[in-house]
């Protein structure tokens, strides 16, 4: 194994297509909590129920009012929030054609706001919602102010708006990720940030780079299943990205 960030740094220069790939805990540094952190949501109860209840669709279309009241701060206070270096780093790196694509799990919309174009949300996005009763569109800052101020917003119509984010007990966007998994079977290079890995079908993306000869770097605090078999690895995020960019520099 590898333990050199600036041979890292050299992969990426020399690869013809790296990809990233990114979970939740790339925002912490953001403020933003992550999901199975020492710290995560998903350590904690709202209304007595696991947060992964709270996040299935089941339990949405009976109470969505548990859903917008858990989000009120997590999700629709986005504004509060800005993108951190690594965020920044990765749509350098995209403008610098030094990576490929970024695929990313994270529904807090940082990445746009740093400036990735070439971007796939594999969870969707809570820039987008509709009425899950007649299909009209709403914006985040359509939805935004009413879930902060403390209600749970309804279409016109009467029914219920959901955000286009891919709640436990739906199917991931089919067409996405089928290009994913021919984007990663076909890396040079994977690097995962942030992820546990432990969601899938979207963490299963780094093994398709494994199975096709490709390498894999992954920097997160938490382990993962894919250690063992990571050319590099790391746990610090923010000491990480700062060499990075100075060697970008």
């Amino acid at each position: 194994m590898i333990h050199d960030i600036e041979n890292l740094y050299e992969t990426i220069l020399e690869s013809d297509k790296v990809l990233v790939f990114t979970g939740a805990g790339i925002s912490t540094l953001s403020g933003i909590p992550d999901f199975r952190g020492v710290k995560g949501v998903y350590r904690k109860k709202w209304h007595g129920l696991e947060v992964e209840e709270i996040l299935s669709l089941p339990c949405f279309l009976k109470h969505p009012e548990y859903f917008y009241e858990w989000a009120q701060t997590f999700v629709y206070g986005l504004e509060n929030y800005q993108p951190n270096i690594v965020h920044k780093v990765i749509a350098d790196w995209e403008k610098s054609n030094l990576i490929n694509r970024t695929y990313t799990q994270n529904i807090d919309i940082l990445h746009q706001h740093a400036g990735s174009k070439r971007l796939y949300e594999l969870h969707g996005s809570p820039a987008h919602h509709h009425c899950l009763s007649c299909h009209k569109y709403y914006s985040y800052n359509d939805i935004a102010p009413i879930v902060q101020s403390g209600n749970c917003p309804r279409c016109d119509c009467g029914g219920i708006v959901k955000p286009e984010i891919v709640f436990y007990g739906e199917q991931l966007d089919q067409d996405l990720l089928e290009q994913a998994f021919n984007d990663f079977a076909s890396a040079d290079l994977a690097i995962v940030l942030g992820s546990s890995l432990t969601v899938n079908p979207a963490a299963l993306l780094p093994q398709y780079t494994l199975r096709g000869g490709g390498k894999l770097a992954i920097i997160n605090s938490q382990p993962t299943g894919l250690d063992q078999y990571a050319t590099w690895r790391f746990s610090d995020l923010g000491a990480s990205f700062e060499k990075l960019a100075e060697l970008g520099k």
